[in-house]
């Protein structure tokens, strides 16, 4: 009985210990930051952003959750601090598919996959300077995710998707403090 008991509860921490490294939370302690931009889509705008390119419709027409987020990242301690960050939240739970690393620069491609279908998609790009990145949530072809991995086809994504969505509706404005 106290087996069990014992066992719950370490399972608990655990479990709460996980959802501190996600996403969601990176999102909310960070978007109001101070020069920070970040847009999360509502689900009525994807198909606005799927005219961005043809890589775009690929991804946008599947996705049911899309994110981006810019963040100033000036000085090595503050590159160091996100850099951490973002590699607890894929730590054990995606599969990096590209990464580049030069010097505290980063440019990294992760995923998360179930079965034979991609159902997260992560880009991380950090110049010392400005730091983002672009979170799809959805069911997407491996194939095809890791073909624009190795193209390099993420990499201006974020920067596109903002300017489609100033451009598509004005009247929406992205979280900026």
């Amino acid at each position: 009985m106290i087996k069990n008991f014992l066992f719950v509860v370490i399972l608990l921490l655990i479990t709460s210990c996980s959802s501190y490294n996600s996403i969601d939370t990176f999102y909310n302690a960070h978007k109001n930051d101070n020069h920070v931009t970040a847009v999360r889509v509502p689900n009525f705008m994807l198909s606005l952003i799927s005219n961005i390119s043809p890589e775009m419709q690929s991804l946008v027409g599947n996705t049911r959750d899309l994110r981006y987020m810019q963040f100033p990242s000036a000085t090595a301690e503050k590159t160091t601090f996100l850099n951490k960050q973002l590699n607890s939240i894929t730590g054990n739970s995606f599969i990096e598919i590209y990464r580049k690393n030069e010097n505290l620069k980063r440019n990294v491609v992760s995923i998360r996959e179930k079965k034979n279908t991609v159902k997260e998609i992560l880009i991380y790009n950090n110049n010392n300077e400005k730091g983002s990145f672009l979170y799809f949530n959805g069911n997407f072809d491996p194939v095809k995710v890791r073909e624009m991995a190795k193209n390099n086809q993420f990499k201006n994504l974020g920067s596109n998707l903002i300017h489609q969505i100033d451009y598509s509706s004005p009247g929406i404005k992205q979280e900026q403090k």
